[in-house]
């Protein structure tokens, strides 16, 4: 398995795009805001012959689903989330509007995904992680094999998500942190929504909200 971290928007939301030796790729959180933006998400796909056959939603704060329409009608792609963000979803053209970025309402399959299940591409397998906090339906995706975790704003190099918006959690946050993350092997490597990658191993020792 391969990864691509791609920063998107003015709040520097990492997109990834993740592919395997099948040239089969999914693209996590599509959070680009404009056509170059876009631009640059296609010329990586291009540039390496991937095919796109899904896209991933950590969660549906607005930052991360800019691109979302886009995308999906680009490449024809089902959406999966947990569809306890559908309302997240619904309101991010009006977060996005008051931040002066034009962007289009999801209109797509939306496939609901839950805690345990599996999400195939190629020869790779994403497990899902429920890790509500954030927001009420935030997920991980956790690649054991590979041992890769992609946390969206549940978890970061060195802090943890807000919860003070609507549907945070902060009990809920911790919860899910402590009780299904830290408890992976210290060696799996940390991708999150924004900022620089990290590992379990160095946020279990450091970050300063889980010590």
């Amino acid at each position: 398995m391969e990864i691509k971290s791609l920063y998107f928007n003015g709040l520097r939301e990492c997109c990834y795009v993740v592919w395997d030796e099948s040239l089969e790729c999914v693209i996590i959180d599509p959070g680009f805001s404009n056509g170059n933006e876009f631009e640059r998400l296609k010329k990586f796909i291009n540039d390496k012959n991937l095919t796109p056959v899904k896209i991933l939603l950590t969660h549906c704060h607005f930052d991360h689903v800019l691109g979302l329409e886009d995308a999906r009608l680009y490449w024809n792609l089902p959406v999966y989330f947990d569809h306890k963000e559908s309302d997240q979803l619904e309101r991010a053209p009006r977060y996005s509007t008051m931040l002066g970025i034009e962007t289009k309402p999801f209109s797509g399959e939306a496939i609901d995904i839950k805690d345990g299940d599996i999400i195939r591409f190629g020869s790779t397998q994403l497990q899902v992680i429920s890790t509500p906090g954030h927001t009420e339906g935030g997920v991980c995706y956790y690649c054991r094999e590979q041992e890769a975790i992609f946390t969206g704003d549940t978890l970061f190099a060195g802090s943890i998500g807000r919860t003070d918006h609507l549907g945070g959690n902060l009990e809920q946050l911790m919860n899910s942190i402590t009780t299904k993350l830290m408890t992976l092997d210290g060696q799996v490597r940390v991708y999150p929504g924004h900022g620089s990658k990290s590992d379990i191993a160095y946020e279990r020792a450091t970050n300063p909200f889980l010590q």
